[in-house]
């Protein structure tokens, strides 16, 4: 039972309204955590127990104006040559020799600690910090590098052995109660390598077990329970590099955890089902705070359907899962095609079947009668809200199936 069908100004049943919005709102968030922090769910909670109406929708707008505005910084810290540079142009989303990209070279590239914001989201931006061990480094550079207060965490790129400076950075960090991440580089070349030179006795997961096993030792002396991901620069579905992601995004606070999620790439249909998940989330949130306010006389439930916002919502979603037209073409060309094979795996791009669909309709009958036989709302308002609102699901299922089609059909072209 969705708990905007019940109507929240009865006084009797607000401890009931507010047990069906936790316990749908649990339903809704999906593995990583959600948009709302517990302490906010608590204060919508209570709200609506209350019959404070207002202020838990003012909660909600709170929080989803935080998780929209929030910034993210993301210090990556090494040893030179250790392909720091190349792990940010992974992290932004974009090649090598791009524009904008993060230098990268078989000489020292990074001489002073350099922003590089994402493409899609100036909020959140990756720090290429200089190199360590170089002759141009300085005499005592970790407090130097690691001291600033603007980092939200940051990863240590490792892509040799443990080495002394790895200990270093690992310890000034810890000491600054800043949170890290170890990543070790360029496992592919030492596979490569591994194998090359014994290979009558290479296995691969062994090699792997032995690179993962030198840096999990000698973490273990500074941090307790540490992690260690191994990743290629080169081909970021190898190894650990979803992994990576996923365990960040499970660790950052709750607002700043909506965008993060956004600007994650598709290499996985895992990876894509977060980004539908938190979403329609958000989408869920907005439309339990409008069907509230529709309550109160001055807060009309909502104007008119206009096609054209609607559109531009489904462009929006498009943007999201990477299938705007921009992607569409930068993916296509990547894989030596024409845009129209990519564009012929999409529904999403015929907006008018998408909203004339007979089953969108009849849902929107069925809960605007519902809310209609209980509220006395104008029954064409409480319509045009729900023909928007399960629209909207609608868009981002089509766009996220859509993304899954594009996936397979890259990892069958490649």
């Amino acid at each position: 039972m969705d708990p905007l069908l019940s109507h929240p100004m009865e006084k009797n049943d607000m401890k009931q309204q507010a047990s069906k919005f936790r316990s749908w709102y649990k339903t809704l968030v999906g593995k990583l955590g959600g948009i709302l922090s517990q302490v906010s769910l608590e204060r919508i909670v209570k709200g609506i127990e209350k019959g404070q109406l207002k202020e838990a929708t003012d909660e909600i707008e709170r929080s989803l104006q935080r998780s929209k505005n929030a910034t993210l910084n993301v210090a990556v810290i090494g040893q030179s040559g250790s392909g720091k540079s190349s792990f940010i142009n992974v992290l932004r989303g974009i090649g090598h020799e791009e524009a904008g990209s993060a230098s990268v070279g078989v000489v020292p590239t990074t001489t002073k600690k350099t922003p590089y914001p994402h493409p899609k989201c100036p909020h959140v931006t990756f720090w290429d910090l200089p190199g360590t061990g170089t002759p141009k480094s300085l005499p005592n550079p970790y407090q130097e590098l690691v001291g600033d207060d603007k980092y939200d965490f940051f990863i240590i790129i490792s892509s040799s052995r443990f080495s002394s400076n790895d200990a270093l950075l690992a310890q000034e960090i810890q000491e600054n109660g800043k949170k890290f991440y170890f990543v070790r580089t360029k496992v592919d070349n030492d596979l490569y390598n591994e194998k090359k030179s014994k290979p009558r006795s290479f296995k691969k997961e062994t090699v792997l077990q032995q690179i993962r096993d030198n840096c999990l030792i000698n973490l273990s002396k500074i941090v307790s329970e540490p992690t260690v991901f191994l990743v290629s620069n080169f081909e970021p579905k190898k190894f650990d590099f979803l992994k990576l992601r996923e365990t960040v995004l499970q660790e950052l606070p709750d607002e700043k955890r909506y965008t993060s999620v956004l600007l994650l790439p598709n290499l996985s249909e895992s990876f894509i089902k977060m980004k539908r998940d938190i979403i329609k989330e958000k989408v869920w949130l907005q439309a339990f705070k409008a069907a509230i306010l529709a309550f109160f006389p001055i807060m009309p439930l909502c104007c008119v359907f206009n096609l054209s916002e609607q559109e531009e919502c489904l462009k929006l979603y498009q943007s999201h899962f990477g299938l705007d037209e921009d992607s569409v073409s930068q993916i296509a060309q990547e894989l030596g095609t024409s845009e129209q094979e990519i564009t012929s795996l999409m529904k999403s791009t015929d907006f008018n079947s998408l909203v004339e669909d007979d089953s969108t309709i009849a849902n929107v009958k069925k809960f605007a009668e519902i809310i209609f036989s209980i509220t006395g709302l104008p029954q064409s308002s409480v319509f045009q809200f729900y023909k928007v609102y399960f629209l909207h699901l609608k868009f981002i299922d089509t766009v996220a199936e859509d993304a899954k089609r594009v996936l397979a059909k890259i990892e069958e072209m490649k």
